[in-house]
Order: C-alpha cells, then structure tokens, then sequence
C-alpha cells in the first residue's frame, strides 16, 4: 500500500486539500487499490480557510515518515494564519526528512513556500501562486528556487504548481508517480476530468 501524508496548516485552502483526498480515495475504491490517505497537523482540529474545520489522523510530532511514500502541501491563506504553521520549524524539518529519503513531495500554490523555505528547492525548478501584482514567487526566488512560468513544475520528486486551478493536475501526476500513468488516466476518466 502507497501512503500519502496530507499535512494540514492552518489556514490550509480546502479545495486544495480536498483533490488530494479525492484522488488518492478514488484510487482505493476504483483505480489500483494501492493508496491511502492519512491526514496531519499540529493539532487535532486544523482550522483552514474560511473556518472549515477538518480532525486530523495524527499529530505532526507523531508522524513515522518511514510509514509514508509522499507528502502532500496545500496551500493556504496568509489571513487565516497559513505561514504561521507552515512556517514553523517542526513543519518545515517534516518536509526535509521526507527529501532527505527522496520521497514524493506534492504542493499546490503557496503550499510550494514552506519547501523552498525548508531549503530543499535551493537550485531546484519550482513555481507557486503567479497572480498579478503577487509577491509569492519573488519569495520563492529568494529562497533560492529557480521559479519557472509553467502551472506544474516537475523537479526530481517534487511536485510545485501556481494556483488553485492546478490541484487536480498536481494530485492526478502524484497518482502517476506513485503507482502508474494508465492508472492515473483511468482515474481521470472515471472523474469526468
């Protein structure tokens, strides 16, 4: 069994999140039946966006990542606390020790700062949140990324993208990396996308 860690800040955007739930869930039940889904944060009840409320399986600090083939980093909105969490130094030490193995490491929008943050995309191509007038990808540039103007940004293991648009196609290409690319078709067909 493929196991993806979905680490939740605070602030965590729920549609971001949410694809990876539904990708990885429709996979156990229709696809390969390989992959299941466990959710993270600092504490049990994470608060993202909106004030949407979701209970967590485990506790950052109770996280094996021997256990996980992947992690995966949504976005989240700086209004509702995201960098605060995502910023923190236990957060950013989970995402060092998951490249550190060379695992998977998926992020959606601003989901890619805390990985640049973590040093890990030093030198590495890498995108986030583009909008206009949006600092977010200067910011992933002074971390040391080599920012690419593309939606979805492939480096090695690690998986970047620029905005809510892209979920579906970042959780659909971590489907592909973890089991195959006719599996992960199937699960986009099925999905009606």
């Amino acid at each position: 069994m493929k196991k993806v860690l979905l680490l939740l800040a605070k602030g965590f955007e729920s549609s971001e999140a949410s694809v990876f739930i539904d990708v990885i869930g429709w996979n156990l039940i229709d696809g390969d039946k390989t992959t299941e889904l466990y959710t993270c944060g600092f504490t049990k009840e994470v608060t993202g966006s909106f004030g949407i409320k979701l209970n967590v399986d485990c506790l950052i600090n109770e996280v094996n990542i021997n256990e996980f083939d992947a992690l995966a980093i949504p976005g989240g909105f700086e209004e509702y606390g995201f960098y605060e969490e995502a910023y923190h130094p236990d957060f950013l030490e989970l995402i060092r020790d998951f490249e550190k193995q060379n695992k998977i490491i998926a992020s959606i929008c601003v989901g890619a700062l805390p990985i640049g943050k973590s040093g890990v995309l030093n030198k590495r191509k890498a995108t986030t949140y583009n909008h206009k007038n949006s600092i977010r990808q200067k910011q992933l540039a002074d971390f040391g990324a080599n920012v690419q103007k593309e939606p979805i940004v492939l480096d090695e293991n690690i998986i970047t993208s620029w905005s809510p648009a892209t979920a579906m196609g970042v959780a659909l290409l971590l489907l592909k990396m973890l089991t195959s690319e006719e599996n992960a078709n199937y699960i986009k067909e099925i999905m009606g996308f």
